[in-house]
């Protein structure tokens, strides 16, 4: 069925927010094209992200100071789930590496097939001579997973994927306690002590220059094994 003549009224986007004043209404604004719920948290940002999100027209929820992804995830979530005829919920990168289309997909797949969550991965197809994934973010999730029972038992392959559609079931359980990085792991936790039914469904990251400069930096792939180390305790 065409996106257009969807209705995705039951539908909330959760948009985590810090310091993306520079783009953040451009990827609101183009997602609200599909999706006219959206709640975007702006957590403790220093730069105009909240008068950014107020005019693209998208929820605004404020964390005062900074408390990291993983609360700001939680706190979407709460808010979310609280909307009158709210079904299903996506989690969404505030730096536009995520694509509508993908999303479309994930929700389309929650509505006909019979899983709780569907994570996005990066590592779903043949490797294309154009993938974008840069070299060292693909050993450093690589690896991550590696350290991971729980993730290589789930058939996870790219567990710090952002991109995650999930149902009202999964948003009523969802207790995010680890506001930093390691929240991923705790999401992959979730879903196997909640036992909540999960697929992968293959996704395209737009790695642009400036989300590269946001979040593909050498202390960012520290963070993400630190996280590694974490879930193999988990």
């Amino acid at each position: 069925m065409d996106a257009l003549a969807q209705d995705f009224s039951d539908t909330w986007l959760i948009v985590p927010c810090f310091n993306e004043g520079q783009v953040i209404r451009e990827v609101l604004e183009h997602a609200r094209e599909t999706f006219p719920n959206i709640v975007a948290v702006n957590d403790g940002s220093k730069d105009n992200s909240a008068a950014e999100i107020h005019a693209a027209g998208a929820h605004l929820v404020n964390h005062p100071v900074n408390l990291g992804q993983g609360a700001a995830i939680q706190t979407g979530v709460e808010y979310a789930r609280s909307q009158p005829g709210a079904k299903y919920f996506v989690t969404f990168d505030a730096d536009g590496q995520h694509q509508v289309k993908d999303v479309i997909r994930m929700v389309g797949r929650l509505r006909e097939e019979p899983f709780d969550i569907i994570v996005g991965t990066r590592f779903g197809r043949p490797r294309a001579e154009d993938d974008q994934v840069p070299w060292i973010k693909r050993v450093v999730l690589k690896t991550v997973v590696f350290l991971s029972p729980r993730t290589r038992r789930l058939g996870l392959t790219d567990a710090h994927n952002g991109l995650r559609a999930f149902n009202k079931k999964v948003a009523d359980e969802m207790n995010i306690r680890m506001n930093g990085m390691s929240h991923a792991s705790e999401i992959v936790g979730m879903i196997d002590n909640n036992k909540w039914r999960v697929a992968e469904e293959p996704v395209d990251i737009l790695y642009t220059e400036y989300s590269m400069s946001k979040g593909q930096s050498l202390i960012n792939g520290v963070n993400i094994l630190a996280d590694g180390i974490v879930a193999r305790r988990l």
